[in-house]
């Protein structure tokens, strides 16, 4: 059997069936249906009648249970709330439609998260399992009774089903446009999912604030935990725990957050051990026309310096925006008040912006012309690639004031949930080896994204295909992983994961099976108590089976700061995101197989090389031994 995705829904089903028992039938229907598929397979056990129920149903084989098809689907619908919404649950004879493989031929069938295509091959059972919520719109096209439906993913991908029958067309595009457009989190996947592989480890609390706190006061005592915003009403988009100055008091963090921009006061961000410095993060000061001041703010940012020592606001808007915020009640921190403090201004795009470029490029990576001049021009008309070289110049840049300079650092945009986020945590990929490696990187992501609250839920409901834009969706998450690949690519060896691990992220904050990216922020996270009824993302990637494809074969720790070029010449484009569904990936793939078995053996040849080394030297030594016994000649 081949997959071409990776959601474990049907493996699921397929090993413990009395999940799809309780799935597919109410519990009033239960003792009917048990009494149906005994009397079907009068001497089959009930696990392999309800897995040849599973087969039958979704694979759609010859069987006495034809009858109870499109009752078993219905009643799985009505379980999970959808029913309403599915108007056709199946239709035969579909044509799937794939870059560079051939057309095949089978069945499709609706549930209320997935859209499962399986194919009528008896020698060679193919299916796909496509999620709802990975769905960025759809087209319709009709010719005669033949109905086509062109589906638009957000991971970038494009398929077409060929439908016969109009109406069947019809039900199923308004049902899946339906089922991919739900307002309720409530309803998304994740709170229906239950992974049948064994959890580890919990990853909801695998990177707390206080076991990172830990690493930290074993380096300095200048910081403490402040629970200040426990119930978030200092700060609605921050976590309930946040590291600030130890001689700062939580009565001045108050007063501070009525000075920043949605209550985001500066906190820790990263601690660099080599000399001390630090890097926080915070929102646009709430200066206005009128100059407002806050003391307790500048006695916070001044608490991370060190005597006679100057520090550094990046600040991620051009100083025209910056200046033309304070209109607004926004603006930045007045040299007059903040004298040690030198303010850099580096601008970064935001919003729409970065939306219409994500679109552009999407558009000139799938136009097949093949005309040179044609694709130079959309790629260069997308600034992707300029934005990518923004982000790396800002993030050297306090990387650089941190390592070089032996300055702390302040960044901040306007709200701080976006751009700001993007150097930081880039920063510190440059600076730390730990934020290079599997665990390292995961807590940075948990830490400088979820917890410090980039809004996912608005920035990733829509991708680069949507026909309804709306105001608050950018690629923000997607160009700091695009950023990470440019390093990766220049620096080898100094990574522990490969370009995989960065895949999958992006394709998880899009649409996943897990609760890790929903929610804008910690606060709605558990209003929602997604720890309590969703699977987290590290909980399923930390198994020892999913960490093996993630590993790069070439990692070789490096304590050393890395420092990527920013050049044009050295930035490419993401070819395993972008490029991966409009060109085959079969010579890539197979290289790259390749390049893991020359690795394997050569670390067995250096295996070898080492036992020969230490049997030579006991050869030496037996020898110097023997001749120090040896009487001399006369």
């Amino acid at each position: 059997m081949r997959r071409w995705d990776v959601e474990p829904l049907g493996s699921r089903m397929r090993s413990q069936p009395e999940v799809l028992l309780d799935s597919v039938f109410s519990k009033g229907k239960r003792n009917f249906s048990e009494t149906v598929l005994k009397a079907c397979y009068p001497s089959w056990s009930l696990e392999a009648l309800l897995h040849q129920l599973w087969v039958e149903t979704l694979y759609l084989l010859p069987s006495p249970l034809n009858f109870l098809r499109r009752d078993i689907v219905l009643n799985l619908e009505e379980t999970m709330e959808f029913a309403e919404l599915i108007k056709t649950p199946r239709a035969d004879n579909v044509i799937l439609h794939r870059p560079f493989y051939p057309l095949v031929e089978g069945t499709l069938c609706l549930t209320g998260h997935h859209l499962i295509f399986s194919s009528r091959r008896q020698d060679n059972v193919e299916e796909l399992w496509l999620l709802h919520s990975n769905i960025d719109s759809i087209e319709k096209r009709f010719l005669g009774s033949l109905g086509t439906i062109i589906i638009k993913c957000k991971d970038l991908r494009i398929i077409q089903l060929d439908i016969p029958g109009m109406e069947e067309s019809l039900n199923i595009a308004s049902s899946i446009e339906a089922l991919s457009t739900l307002d309720s989190i409530t309803l998304m996947y994740p709170f229906f999912y239950r992974p049948m592989f064994e959890v580890i480890e919990d990853g909801w609390h695998s990177f707390l604030p206080e076991q990172e706190f830990e690493l930290l006061s074993s380096l300095t005592n200048e910081w403490r935990l402040s629970y200040v915003n426990k119930d978030f009403s200092v700060c609605p988009s921050y976590p309930p725990i946040v590291t600030v100055p130890k001689s700062i008091d939580d009565e001045s963090l108050c007063k501070v957050a009525t000075f920043r921009h949605g209550g985001r006061f500066p906190v820790l961000s990263y601690y660099h051990k080599k000399n001390g410095m630090v890097m926080m993060r915070s929102s646009q000061p709430l200066t206005g026309t009128n100059g407002r001041r806050c003391k307790e703010d500048e006695k916070l940012i001044n608490a991370t310096l060190r005597a006679g020592k100057r520090g550094y606001i990046i600040d991620t808007r051009s100083l025209n925006i910056a200046q033309q915020a304070r209109a607004k009640g926004g603006g930045f921190e007045q040299e007059a008040h903040y004298p040690q403090w030198r303010r850099i201004h580096k601008s970064i795009e935001r919003y729409n912006i970065l939306q219409e470029s994500l679109i552009k490029l999407v558009e000139a990576c799938n136009d097949q012309s093949h005309n040179m001049d044609r694709w130079l021009s959309k790629l260069e008309a997308s600034n992707w690639l300029t934005h990518i070289k923004e982000i790396l110049t800002t993030a050297c840049l306090a990387a650089q004031c941190i390592d070089r300079e032996g300055a702390s650092v302040l960044v901040h945009g306007t709200e701080g949930t976006d751009s700001t986020l993007q150097v930081t945590s880039l920063a510190q990929i440059i600076l730390d080896p730990r934020c290079r490696t599997i665990r390292g990187f995961e807590a940075l992501v948990e830490r400088e994204w979820l917890q410090a609250g980039h809004p996912f839920q608005l920035r990733c409901v829509q991708s680069a295909y949507s026909n309804s834009k709306q105001k608050w969706e950018a690629p923000v998450f997607l160009l700091f992983l695009d950023c990470v690949w440019q390093i990766l690519r220049q620096f080898p060896c100094s990574f522990e994961f490969n370009y995989h691990f960065l895949i999958m992220l992006f394709e998880h904050s899009y649409a996943s099976q897990f609760g890790t990216f929903l929610g804008n922020n910690e606060n709605e996270r558990c209003k929602l108590k997604l720890p309590q009824k969703t699977m987290s993302l590290w909980s399923w990637v930390n198994r020892p089976e999913e960490l093996n494809r993630f590993k790069n074969p070439l990692f070789e720790a490096n304590s050393l700061v890395i420092w990527p070029s920013v050049a044009p010449q050295s930035l490419q484009l993401w070819e395993g995101v972008f490029l991966r569904w409009n060109r085959s990936s079969k010579f890539l793939d197979e290289s790259y197989e390749e390049m893991i078995n020359i690795i394997k053996y050569n670390k067995e040849l250096q295996v070898k090389v080492n036992m020969l080394r230490r049997q030579l030297a006991e050869l030496e030594t037996d020898d110097s031994t023997q001749d120090d016994g040896m009487p001399e000649s006369p």
